[in-house]
């Protein structure tokens, strides 16, 4: 069954207007979100700055920013989904979100959520199709150095994995 694909609401405000636009699909049985690129991102380049952001609990819509602080981003940025083929790297050290690949409209914002999370607060079972996919996705903590080290990873991450060596 195919399900036609809907964009944001007029009533709801996008954050970064011409630049990415929340797509949502399904049914409310199966209901499922994504972030596509309104417009071409070269690769290396900028997609957008982390503004905005709310300190918080760690839980499943947030960010860990450091050892021991998590972030809300209290943007359209919340709707990237977790991919092992990442099209995006979220540089917590820059404050921003930067093309990992050459980007077209109507592509895909994914970033690899073990790349900012040591221990997520949901796990759950990862189904992007990539050759490279680690199947659970439950944090940086569970995965082995060899397989990180093919990731963009934020300087916290880096850091507790040499700790655990």
């Amino acid at each position: 069954m195919t399900v036609a694909a809907t964009t944001q609401p007029e009533a709801t405000k996008q954050s970064h207007p011409g630049y990415f636009r929340i797509v949502r699909q399904g049914t409310p049985e199966q209901y499922s979100s994504k972030l596509v690129a309104e417009r071409d991102f070269p690769k290396g380049s900028v997609i957008a700055q982390l503004e905005g952001l709310t300190p918080g609990p760690k839980a499943y819509s947030s960010v860990q920013i450091s050892k021991t602080e998590h972030i809300e981003l209290n943007s359209d940025l919340l709707y990237m989904n977790h991919s092992c083929d990442p099209s995006v790297c979220m540089d917590i050290d820059k404050r921003a979100i930067t093309a990992l690949k050459d980007l077209r409209t109507g592509d895909e914002l994914t970033f690899f959520y073990p790349s900012t999370e040591w221990d997520m607060a949901q796990p759950f079972d990862c189904w992007c199709g990539s050759s490279q996919c680690i199947k659970r996705v439950m944090g940086a903590r569970h995965l082995p150095t060899e397989t990180l080290q093919k990731f963009c990873l934020a300087k916290h991450i880096e850091e507790l994995v040499a700790e655990r060596q």
